[in-house]
């Protein structure tokens, strides 16, 4: 079984979980595109969603699968959200942000009643950090932003590096919300809520990629089938 099939087994194990008329949030990156594919699928079949996408990538795709959106700002509170994870705890801490659209993922899936996260076995690790952490900062003042975490996580005593997120051209990588990302290499990070209330409290600092405690499931696929994990 191929990571891609892994994905898609993930996305349809939640299927089961969505009735007509849910409000969902649709997540961002290549494990969240199979829900959305899974979403148009039950849109053909006669159900009813209402649905805000994570990025302008999950919005195109939406709209090309006649998907019914909507804002937070009509619908403010939203029943379910879907999305992937770079890594994945036992605790359900997560890493989110290799696809850029962590701002927009987390305030969605803040603003839902619950949260799944979806991913293949290789998403799940015993402690997060191994990942680079992406950490979605102002362009204003960016270089002072970045001199701030480099100081951080030296009085934290991490070890790594920091490095502005480029394209594959090397241009700045700009988010959609007009930001930029820098990603912190860290190896591991043994205390991961004490890490992101630091790292948040960094004037410039939009938010970062650590989700901790905002999921409620997982559910992981494996070749032995899909695993859920509830917190």
């Amino acid at each position: 079984m191929t990571a891609d099939q892994m994905k898609r087994q993930a996305a349809e194990a939640i299927v089961p979980h969505l009735k007509t008329g849910m409000k969902l949030g649709l997540g961002t990156g290549s494990t969240a595109r199979h829900f959305v594919d899974c979403v148009g699928e039950l849109i053909r079949k006669g159900y009813n969603f209402t649905c805000v996408p994570t990025s302008e990538a999950t919005k195109k795709q939406a709209e090309s699968l006649n998907i019914p959106l909507t804002t937070l700002e009509k619908e403010p509170v939203l029943d379910l959200t879907v999305d992937g994870a770079d890594e994945i705890t036992p605790e359900l801490h997560l890493i989110k942000g290799g696809g850029g659209a962590m701002l927009r993922e987390k305030i969605v899936a803040t603003s839902s009643k619950q949260m799944f996260v979806i991913a293949d076995e290789s998403k799940k690790v015993k402690q997060l950090g191994a990942f680079p952490l992406p950490v979605e900062i102002a362009l204003f003042g960016s270089r002072a932003t970045a001199m701030k975490i480099e100081r951080l996580l030296i009085n934290l005593k991490y070890q790594g590096s920091i490095g502005a997120r480029m394209t594959k051209d090397n241009k700045l990588y700009i988010t959609d919300n007009g930001n930029m990302i820098v990603d912190l290499k860290l190896g591991r990070i043994d205390d991961p809520v004490k890490l992101d209330a630091y790292l948040a409290s960094i004037p410039g600092v939009m938010d970062t990629g650590l989700f901790i405690n905002v999921a409620r499931k997982a559910f992981i696929a494996s070749p032995r089938g899909v695993e859920i994990i509830s917190r």
